[in-house]
């Protein structure tokens, strides 16, 4: 819930339940507004719901926040780099946050920077690198902890068509790893390609779940992209303004 002026108590995010098992990519599709990152964070601890049960990995995010921390990698779009620090500096600074022994994490940056393609500017200071570079940064500082549950909130926007390709070769490959990847997105093409299952909210509710098959299916659709706008404009409320 939060508050607005005009509208008094608002609920961002509204009854929304699913499960997104290890090995898998479970995606959150929705346009903006319909409180993706609202619930990414509530998985992420940043936010307290205020109502309702969340559990990462068996752990309550109210109740054991600090074991949940410890269990994924949160990338959003606040998730920042240190100007003053190279990519080697700052994925060797989260990890030392993480309590990673010096030797592992020496093996944990040189992965991380093999990993993201870094290795031409692994030791510049990221101010004086480009959008998509310090992306891939704050990516590998995410990582570092070696996360069994990896959450992406809209980790391609605004890159390139190259660097989008690494991020997305990434996840294919934490999926095969055993990872559970919550990835959220409003790119229907990416999705379809990625995701063994998603659901789509708007207006901080679901209004459908299942595989990309499922959905098109279901609303005898060619692709992801026309079943999310035939759901979006079936909703009830269909024609109101988003309010998360």
């Amino acid at each position: 819930m939060f508050h607005d002026r005009k509208r008094g108590e608002v609920a961002a995010v509204d009854g929304l339940t699913f499960d997104a098992p290890a090995g898998t990519v479970f995606g959150l599709l929705g346009p903006n507004g319909a409180g993706k990152t609202t619930t990414l964070r509530i998985l992420s601890t940043v936010f307290r719901p205020t109502s309702g049960r969340v559990t990462v990995m068996g752990h309550d995010v109210v109740r054991e926040p600090h074991l949940v921390r410890k269990a994924i990698g949160f990338l959003s779009g606040d998730t920042g780099v240190y100007e003053r620090l190279t990519p080697r500096e700052m994925i060797g600074y989260f990890g030392a946050l993480y309590g990673i022994p010096p030797a592992l994490l020496k093996d944990r940056q040189d992965s991380l920077i093999r990993e993201f393609e870094m290795e031409s500017y692994a030791d510049t200071t990221c101010g004086k690198l480009s959008t998509g570079m310090k992306k891939k940064v704050s990516i590998a500082r995410a990582l570092v902890h070696d996360p069994k549950v990896i959450i992406l909130d809209e980790p391609t926007s605004g890159l390139d068509i190259l660097i989008s390709r690494v991020l997305v070769d990434y996840v294919k490959r934490a999926k095969e790893a055993g990872k559970c990847v919550i990835y959220s997105t409003h790119v229907m093409a990416e999705a379809e390609k990625l995701c063994d299952r998603v659901a789509i909210i708007a207006d901080g509710r679901k209004l459908a779940e299942g595989t990309v098959a499922e959905l098109k299916e279901q609303t005898g659709s060619p692709d992801l992209e026309d079943a999310f706008f035939r759901l979006f404009d079936a909703r009830p409320d269909a024609g109101k303004a988003a309010t998360a």
